[in-house]
């Protein structure tokens, strides 16, 4: 018996099958393996993009389906991806006092390696600029994982009450559309402004549905 959530680190050197199961005799790959836990892509653009396409559909349907001639076998994949990436070739993208090393077109190749489709279902994307220095000699202490974990206990248990009567779905990113409605209602000024993002950042239904979650 697991008596903790899984936590899957594969590299980015790493293939289709070994990511998504598969193989003569299947078996289980890693979004499979960090069921019910986290599995975390470091360097995203280096992952070859039809490896990282091929996540698409276990993100949306928390399952992967393997078919063969004789048979067809599915492995669970509710999994938490979490994922980091440099914001250019160089590394120094969003520093404005760093020198541009890479070319718009250097630029453009290593972005478009991650798919549209496949960002659209990360639901929080966030951008780190350099950390100056003062920062990092500051000796006082910063929050303690044991509170941010505290906090975020606090949420799932909200979460886990707000779901009780539902066998399928225990948290907010299990919500079905139907349920959205339900629970994800706006005010005026809420919806105003939702209306407004979507038209200047031409963002996506599924982008929608993901905000409101």
């Amino acid at each position: 018996m697991l008596t903790q959530r899984p936590f899957r680190s594969p590299h980015h050197s790493s293939s289709s099958v070994s990511l998504v199961g598969g193989g003569s005799y299947p078996q289980p790959g890693e979004i499979s393996l960090a069921h019910n836990g986290v599995l975390f892509l470091d360097e995203l653009p280096e992952f070859k993009r039809e490896v990282l396409e091929v996540m698409r559909q276990p993100l949306e349907d928390r399952e992967v389906t393997i078919a063969r001639a004789k048979f067809t076998i599915t492995y669970p994949s509710s999994f938490m991806l979490v994922a980091s990436m440099n914001p250019s070739p160089g590394g120094y993208f969003n520093d404005p006092n760093a020198p541009v090393s890479s070319s718009p077109m250097e630029m453009q190749r290593y972005l478009s390696k991650i798919s549209g489709p496949l960002l659209d279902r990360i639901d929080i994307h966030i951008e780190v600029t350099p950390v100056p220095f003062e920062k990092l000699s500051d000796t006082r202490k910063a929050e303690s994982s044991a509170a941010i974990r505290e906090r975020v206990t606090k949420a799932r248990e909200i979460q886990t009450n707000r779901f009780q009567e539902s066998k399928s779905i225990h948290y907010n990113a299990q919500l079905s559309s139907k349920l959205i409605r339900e629970y994800c209602v706006l005010n005026e000024e809420s919806l105003q402004l939702l209306k407004t993002a979507m038209e200047r950042l031409n963002l996506s239904a599924r982008a929608y549905d993901r905000i409101l979650k």
